[in-house]
């Protein structure tokens, strides 16, 4: 029982030098099959060049790891280990990217175990479903901030529901003694279409008096 124990531990394929430079390049050519989807996906400020150039090497040490434990059981067991104990904190600016670092490692694993064609077929259906619908956004909207004075309250809640009428949407309302603040939230196409029926929206509320400032952001996938 113990010796056959260790065949299987000790046993494995050994590939070899062919072999081996035959898994990395593939696994560099869809590495950069990958860059380049990223780099076609992924506009404004957004897109990172070196999360892009992570890919890439993340692609290539992942088949490089699984060519080790391909040829060594043992060796992939207290890889294993020595792997559960690392931390990834990296900050994900795009819900998107957690799908670019699977698709990146999964290949590695299908390169560095010689399944190419899996690695081939699932690349090219991925990178032309990303082609179709990787530039699909959330919905622009619009954030309208309104201080003045508190006797100006009613006034103020009066004016953004005679030109948005139900489509603003009251989500702050912070309050002084002298001051109040009120923060709407209305979609861009509310926006827009209020806007040609109000085009002075600015000298519509300025016009109340007592007005310290108005702000219109907008809040999309790059700027929150």
């Amino acid at each position: 029982m113990r010796e056959y124990l260790s065949n299987v531990l000790e046993g494995g394929q050994v590939l070899s030098i062919e072999e081996v430079l035959g898994n990395i390049l593939i696994a560099t050519v869809i590495g950069l099959v990958i860059y380049l989807s990223y780099w076609i996906t992924h506009v404004g400020s957004v897109y990172s060049k070196k999360f892009n150039v992570s890919l890439v090497m993340l692609t290539l040490l992942t088949a490089t790891v699984m060519i080790i434990i391909e040829s060594n059981v043992a060796l992939s067991l207290g890889m294993v280990g020595a792997l559960s104990i690392v931390r990834y904190r990296t900050a994900i600016k795009d819900s998107r990217d957690t799908a670019y670092i699977f698709w990146a490692i999964i290949v590695g694993i299908c390169c560095g175990t010689g399944g190419y064609i899996i690695a081939a077929i699932g690349t090219g259906a991925v990178f032309i479903l990303l082609l179709l619908l990787g530039r699909v956004k959330n919905d622009n909207r619009m954030l309208l901030v309104i201080r003045g004075t508190r006797e100006k309250s009613m006034e103020i809640e009066a004016i953004v529901f005679k030109v948005f009428e139900n489509k603003a949407k009251l989500r702050v309302k912070n309050s002084t003694e002298s001051s109040i603040e009120f923060i709407y939230e209305i979609s861009k196409q509310s926006y827009d279409k209020s806007h040609k029926h109000t085009p002075d929206l600015l000298g519509h509320v300025y016009a109340l008096g007592g007005i310290e400032y108005v702000n219109i952001v907008v809040q999309n996938d790059e700027i929150v």
